[in-house]
């Protein structure tokens, strides 16, 4: 019997990944079945078994896979020097959720996933993951803002971190559940926070 080759097994997986994701967005987390995702991957039980064992570890490797997206472009501001000003460094990092919102809607089931977290034990840890890692570089962000004399000397890089986490989070739920807000009016409201008159 031939070998699969490994772009033949990545090809299938991303294939699985797409029709999961297009099943949470139409139905929710909830409401797909893995039958569902099956379904809709056109795959036979034993064939996506073979990828994934459950709904959660499908959540993961979406999740995973958006954030690294996020994460690929703050560390690309990371590396620039100087470091951009925290609302351009916050502009850049919203611009890539907002195409997500308004192509695949992908983010869609970040709003589900953090439901979910608050009782199961499993998704809550992917959640901690994904967002420590945002945390994270957002701190690192907010030390070279700081170094660089764009935050005040008495600034804790920890919590400008958790505060931009916290605007990206923001952006998220108030453009999924309310709308009406755009990316420009947004960075341009926390501008005129960060400078007040």
């Amino acid at each position: 019997m031939p070998r699969v080759s490994e772009a033949h097994l990545a090809a299938r997986r991303q294939q699985i990944l797409d029709a999961a994701t297009r099943c949470f967005v139409r139905n929710g987390f909830h409401q797909t079945s893995m039958q569902d995702v099956i379904k809709e991957a056109e795959l036979s039980v034993g064939a996506f078994y073979r990828y994934f064992k459950s709904k959660n570890e499908l959540i993961a490797a979406i999740s995973g896979e958006k954030i690294g997206e996020v994460t690929g472009i703050i560390d690309r501001l990371l590396e620039s020097d100087p470091i951009p000003p925290i609302p351009v460094f916050l502009e850049e990092v919203i611009a890539r959720v907002e195409a997500s919102i308004n192509a695949d809607q992908t983010v869609r089931i970040a709003v589900q996933i953090w439901g979910e977290a608050t009782h199961d034990a499993e998704i809550a840890e992917i959640v901690r993951g994904i967002y420590a890692r945002i945390r994270e570089r957002a701190v690192r962000a907010a030390e070279r803002a700081k170094a660089a004399g764009q935050l005040p000397a008495d600034a804790d890089p920890a919590g400008v971190g958790a505060a931009i986490l916290g605007l990206i989070q923001g952006y998220i739920l108030q453009s999924i559940l309310i709308g009406g807000i755009d990316r420009r009016t947004y960075v341009d409201g926390v501008r005129a926070l960060l400078n007040p008159r």
